[in-house]
């Protein structure tokens, strides 16, 4: 994928140039939005201060300048600058690559080497380039979209410094526009509130901007427009959202916080961001549910039921109308007490499962279906709870020997705290009957 500012071959003099071409920054100063790497307190404006340019992986969304970026790092150090995209060069395009800048570092001049969309290379490819780093033919600047962490190797990652790009903010892109208008030579024939618009359908995106100011620019029009003639001459940009990628992940993870932390509007705007973005909504009602028993537990039993009915009614209903239900159960969430003492306490127990091993029952709790199983003690000494004081034995059920460990400690929040009433009630009455004050 192209970056803000980037086309092919330059084209012959006259020939017509898009907008985001003829506006290409010729210096790093140029470069909107990326001040706090490009400052000289940032890492680039580091590197280039100290003359020491390492090799880079470039993180973040379209649009926000990865190729320009590139380009004026290669142009500030002095290097030759060679582009390649990771969709269309395979094993033989590569080592043309290398062998060519092995010629040109013999000749005194370094290699930095742009790789457009390098988490498409596989393991293999990436490890490809490993020995030419090291020896210094190529100086690696490689830009992705999707999170380095997950889908670049380690040894590439350990030999390269992720630099993160933002999103451009309506701040810049108000800046590109006004940069825009410029070169157009005119301002364009919006209201304020159509240009807000128009800023807000980019979506942080600076090429995106650029290419509905070169529409809204082309009409010829004798009045400006205000928001709704806007829309309805322009298509809002689809949100950035992949169902398997990284952003997935981020909104999911978005939404489960806010639910977890009671803010029901920061929820529920999650929520309708993933289901703008086209995702299952039977994920949502299966991951609303976890919600419920991860973050919620038995401070609000009730929750749980909600997200389940929230659910049925969704396959009742199907979309759009069930996805009001999955709301529903999101705002309740949001609002319901929180606990996440028995999520706690069930993977403290997993943990002592683990650690004890095979460990037997006490044999008093055991089942003695045969003579045997009579003769060597099992179920001998045990007491029925219902014919004991208060429906209660105190008898101990771990296993012989094993100290006794506390694994669930209900807070004093919603119903839990009357669980935990229940616990202290019993534990006062174990020790009375196992013999203590």
């Amino acid at each position: 994928m192209a970056d803000l500012f980037d086309t092919a071959n330059a084209p012959r003099q006259g020939a017509p140039r898009p907008l985001a071409d003829r506006l290409r920054p010729k210096s790093l100063a140029e470069v909107i939005g990326q001040e706090s790497v490009l400052s000289p307190d940032g890492p680039l404006g580091a590197m280039l201060a100290a003359r020491s340019l390492s090799s880079l992986i470039l993180w973040g969304p379209p649009g926000v300048g990865k190729t320009t970026i590139a380009r004026l790092l290669a142009a500030e150090t002095d290097l030759a600058f060679v582009q390649i995209s990771a969709i269309f060069t395979g094993v033989p395009d590569l080592k043309k690559v290398f062998e060519q800048a092995k010629i040109r570092r013999q000749n005194g001049r370094g290699t930095l080497l742009f790789v457009d969309e390098i988490h498409r290379f596989n393991k293999a490819q990436q490890d490809g380039f490993l020995p030419h780093m090291e020896d210094g033919t190529i100086l690696l600047v490689g830009a992705t979209t999707e999170n380095p962490s997950f889908e670049l190797n380690a040894a590439l990652l350990s030999r390269a410094q992720v630099i993160v790009l933002e999103r451009l903010d309506l701040a810049d892109l108000e800046r590109l526009a006004q940069r825009a208008e410029k070169e157009l030579g005119r301002a364009l024939p919006l209201k304020g509130e159509a240009r807000e618009a128009m800023l807000e359908m980019a979506d942080g995106d600076g090429r995106a901007l650029l290419n509905l100011i070169e529409q809204v620019a082309a009409w010829r029009l004798d009045h400006h427009l205000d928001r709704d003639e806007l829309a309805r001459r322009l298509m809002r940009r689809a949100a950035r959202y992949d169902k398997s990628g990284d952003e997935h992940y981020n909104l999911i993870s978005a939404l489960h916080k806010s639910v977890r932390g009671s803010d029901p509007d920061a929820a529920l705007y999650w929520f309708a961001r993933m289901l703008e973005g086209g995702e299952d909504p039977r994920f949502l009602a299966r991951r609303i549910t976890r919600m419920a028993v991860e973050d919620i537990g038995l401070a609000d039993p009730q929750a749980q039921d909600v997200c389940l009915q929230g659910w049925q009614t969704y396959e009742r209903l199907g979309s759009p109308e069930g996805e009001l239900a999955l709301a529903q159960a999101v705002v309740y969430l949001a609002l319901a007490p929180k606990s996440n003492a028995v999520y706690t306490a069930y993977k403290a127990a997993r943990a002592l499962a683990r650690e004890t091993g095979s460990q037997m029952p006490p044999r008093h709790i055991l089942n003695a279906p045969t003579r045997l199983m009579k003769d060597i003690g099992y179920g001998s000494g045990y007491a029925y709870d219902h014919d004991a004081e208060d429906s209660f034995s105190g008898q101990d059920y771990f296993p012989e020997g094993m100290k006794r460990p506390v694994l669930y400690t209900p807070p004093e929040r919603g119903f839990e705290r009357e669980l935990k009433k229940r616990i202290d009630y019993f534990a006062k009455l174990r020790s009375r009957r196992q013999g203590g004050s």
